[in-house]
Parts: structure tokens; C-alpha cells; sequence
């Protein structure tokens, strides 16, 4: 492996295996160890899928673009891709509901993983429970969705709300966003463990790469 003895060990079949490539968590990982893994992935070649760069901070950024000058870097997101351009899309649309400007973040991470894994992606900001007269321009646009992502903190009530007015399967996204009895996304994660509305799925608080992912494959195409 090279660079890499004692730092990664890139699972590079994971396309053939899975129809989707390997994602490089940054979080935790120095800027050199993410330079070692992007110069390897360079030096390998452009997989047959986009390989994302998640959760990567300034200096994560700075170390995949010396690599990898074209990667598509996506600041609010804290993502980057490599190619740097999405797939053409296929399969069903996947939409991505925000609570509040706060979740956008997540939000956001959700959406560009769902477009780089191949689907049709849309946004849908700020239509929390606060104001739900809000979300109901947008219902037209969420019953055409194939699978819809719901992003919300505080009290986390929206995927309930979203999955009763639609008949698509709602990936429920708590995020870290409130005051200090929301004990960083917990309260949210419950309320969504617990919504009345059937077809929901919760992920992890903050996951939005693993909300988009598995939107992602909901939304594939019909073989």
C-alpha cells in the first residue's frame, strides 16, 4: 500500500460488490493521513462511481484539493467529490426536506450524497413545524418524491408530519440543532423513534451521508 502501511486500506471493490463506492470519513483522520488516502485514490484512477470526501474540515479540504485539485469541494456540506461531477441521474427522485436554516448543513449532505450515488435530487428549506403553513406549497413537489429526507432539530417533529402527507418512505435526520434540554439531538432522535406516521426510517444524529445513502438506494432504479 505505500503511503497508506498503517494509516487506511481502501476497500476498493466495494463498487463491484455494493454498485457504490467506499466514502472517506475525515473526522478524526490528521490532514496528512487524507493527503495519503487522496493521493492514493489519484494515483489509482477514477473509480466507476464518485468517491466522497465527508465530514472533512479546512484543513481536510486543503489537503484533498493539493491532491486533487478538480475535486468539486462543497463548504456548508463539509464535503468533497472526486470526479467532480454527479452521474447522469436515474432511478426515482429523492427530496430533501430542512427543517430550519440550522439543519441546512445536514441537509445538504444529504442531498449532494443522494446526486453523486446517481439520483435526481431537490431541496425543500425551512418548513418547520414553527410554521407549517410553510411546507404546503411544497406538497405537490414531495408526492412525486421516490423516498423524501427530513431533517430536523429541536423537537424533531417534522418527519412525522411530512410522512402523513405523502406515500413515499420519509429517512427521518435528527440533527444536533437546539437548546440544552435537546441533549444534542436525542430529543429529536426520540421523537422520530417515536412518530405515529408509519413509513419512517431514523438514521443517526447528523448522519446526512447515511441519510442520503440508503435515499440513495431507495430511489434506485428497477432493475
Amino acid at each position: 500500500m505505500g503511503d497508506l502501511d498503517g494509516i487506511a486500506d481502501p476497500d476498493h471493490d466495494r463498487v463491484a460488490r455494493r454498485g457504490y463506492p467506499e466514502a472517506v470519513y475525515c473526522e478524526g483522520k490528521s490532514a496528512d493521513q487524507v493527503r495519503a488516502i487522496a493521493r492514493a485514490l489519484r494515483e489509482r484512477g477514477p473509480e466507476s462511481a464518485v468517491t466522497l470526501f465527508t465530514r472533512a474540515a479546512r484543513e481536510h479540504v486543503a489537503a484533498v484539493l493539493d491532491e486533487m485539485p478538480d475535486a468539486a469541494c462543497h463548504p456548508q456540506a463539509r464535503l468533497l467529490a472526486w470526479p467532480p461531477r454527479p452521474p447522469s441521474p436515474r432511478g426515482g427522485l429523492v427530496v430533501v426536506v430542512s427543517a430550519g436554516t440550522s439543519d441546512l448543513p445536514v441537509a445538504r449532505e444529504a442531498e449532494l450524497t443522494a446526486r453523486y450515488l446517481g439520483r435526481a435530487t431537490r431541496m425543500v428549506t425551512d418548513v418547520g413545524v414553527a410554521g407549517l403553513h410553510r411546507l404546503v406549497p411544497h406538497l405537490d413537489l414531495l408526492r412525486t418524491a421516490r423516498v423524501i429526507v427530513v431533517v430536523a432539530g429541536m423537537d424533531g417533529a417534522l418527519p412525522g408530519v411530512v410522512a402523513g402527507l405523502v406515500g413515499a418512505p420519509v429517512v427521518a435526520v435528527p440533527t444536533s440543532v437546539g437548546y440544552g434540554a435537546s441533549f444534542g439531538g436525542v430529543a429529536a432522535l426520540l421523537t422520530m423513534l417515536n412518530a405515529c406516521a408509519p413509513g419512517i426510517g431514523v438514521v443517526n444524529i447528523d448522519n446526512g451521508y447515511g441519510a442520503g445513502h440508503l435515499a440513495a438506494q431507495i430511489a434506485a432504479p428497477v432493475p
